[in-house]
């Protein structure tokens, strides 16, 4: 470049001055940065505001949610609680003064487990039937008497008395152990077997009595009464056998009401007419 030149524009630009460059977002983006901006701040106060009203509807306080409450002595639901998973807890129990109740739509179970938690005791209610599934099942009274316990050795009762309403009373396929057989005051008792027969014994006797009312043994064939040490008594003012057989014999030859009750050696009763003697003898054909 000639130096006519180049002392020419460096005393151009000296005359000018300096040149000021400026730095900064200036037109649509600049709008869009400020719209940007906008939109952040509704966002964060529609946000503001949906926290707030779920805080509100959920009933969110210092000592719990909703029907939920925080207490020193543990958790307090107050109204209907549904649990879709398991619960675990220690206790569980209704406020003073008010029931406690388990719905479900199926069944209610409730499991005992042991420390390597394996089922040691289980209760189910369902639709069709409540089990209980456990080694000893027992039922006592506010006192503590046991009224009634299951295991598989025996059933024990322990009330005073066991009654059976059923119309078809009761039914024992096997043997029935008790001091005392009763029925309720008015009622009539009736021991029956069916197709089978009814045996009764006992190490020291048995008492059959009816204070109020009538005893009727009724059976198909035999009817036995047996004592193999002792003896066996009938005492009534009146005993009356209607359909024993009759001796044909008469010793003094017409009719007469009075009659000698006999006995065959293989225990059978027979009447004979009444004579000065014993007419027992005379009609042992009976017998045969």
């Amino acid at each position: 470049m000639p130096q006519e030149q180049y002392a020419h524009r460096s005393a151009m630009q000296s005359s000018e001055g300096p040149q000021v460059y400026k730095v900064g977002i200036y037109g649509w983006r600049k709008r869009c940065l400020y719209f940007f901006v906008l939109l952040l701040m509704i966002l964060i106060l529609v946000n503001l505001a949906m926290t707030i009203w779920i805080l509100k509807v959920m009933n969110f306080t210092i000592d719990g949610m909703g029907n939920l409450r925080i207490t020193e002595k543990g958790l307090k639901l107050e109204g209907d609680s549904e649990f879709l998973k398991p619960l675990y807890a220690k206790e569980i129990r209704s406020r003073p003064g008010n029931p406690l109740y388990f719905q479900s739509a199926r069944n209610v179970t409730v499991n005992i487990l042991n420390e390597k938690t394996k089922v040691l005791t289980r209760l189910v209610t369902g639709p069709q039937a409540v089990e209980a599934h456990s080694q000893k099942f027992e039922v006592k009274s506010l006192s503590g008497k046991l009224l009634f316990s299951a295991d598989d050795n025996e059933v024990v009762v322990g009330a005073e008395r066991l009654r059976v309403l059923g119309a078809e009373g009761t039914v024992f396929p096997k043997s029935i152990e008790t001091p005392s057989v009763r029925a309720d005051p008015f009622k009539e008792l009736r021991l029956e077997s069916p197709t089978r027969s009814l045996v009764m014994e006992a190490p020291k006797g048995i008492e059959i009595n009816a204070e109020a009312g009538n005893m009727e043994a009724t059976c198909r064939t035999e009817l036995r009464l047996e004592s193999k040490d002792g003896e066996i008594t009938l005492n009534a003012a009146n005993i009356k056998l209607p359909r024993l057989p009759l001796a044909s014999h008469s010793s003094t030859g017409s009719r007469q009401k009075i009659y000698e009750l006999c006995v065959c050696s293989n225990g059978r009763l027979f009447l004979s007419q009444a004579g000065a003697s014993s007419t027992c003898q005379i009609n042992t054909s009976i017998c045969s």
